[in-house]
């Protein structure tokens, strides 16, 4: 059975200023200038296939987002669950056309670990992992009108 390699090396040579730039992203994101590049690369690559597609920082991570809105694809998709699987629905529910809502589930469909990972994380989070990311959190409770 012949062995299919996992990675490829590639040689690039960037101007200065770009090499900067990806080391400034590698520092902050804790990752070496290779694992920068070939993310980015990775990313740019998906943005290219993927109609509405960007990648942002996040509290859990750098994500698939779609553009111009707040919503990571894995919300989307959430919601699509929500609303068993009608996209009809969910594209009304943000006011979005349909073909946007697609374009997520295209996504997911290519990448179900991504979305499945992110799901499973936002189904483990409670207040304390929520508090970690967001400090400035707090409890409340509602309170009830008392009856006359």
């Amino acid at each position: 059975m012949k062995r299919v390699p996992r990675s490829m090396v590639l040689s690039m040579r960037l101007p200065v200023e770009s090499g900067r730039r990806l080391k400034r992203i590698a520092n902050r994101h804790g990752w070496t200038p290779s694992d920068a590049s070939a993310r980015l690369v990775e990313e740019g690559l998906r943005r290219s296939e993927f109609a509405f597609l960007d990648f942002r920082d996040s509290p859990a991570g750098r994500q698939a987002y779609m553009q111009g809105s707040t919503l990571a694809v894995w919300e989307v998709i959430f919601l699509l669950r929500s609303y068993k699987g009608n996209v009809a629905a969910v594209a009304r529910h943000l006011g979005w056309p349909e073909l946007k809502v697609r374009a997520a589930v295209n996504y997911a469909e290519a990448f179900p670990d991504e979305i499945d990972d992110a799901m499973s994380e936002n189904d483990s989070a409670n207040f304390e992992t929520l508090k970690r990311m967001l400090p400035q959190a707090v409890v409340f409770a509602s309170r009830k009108k008392k009856s006359n």
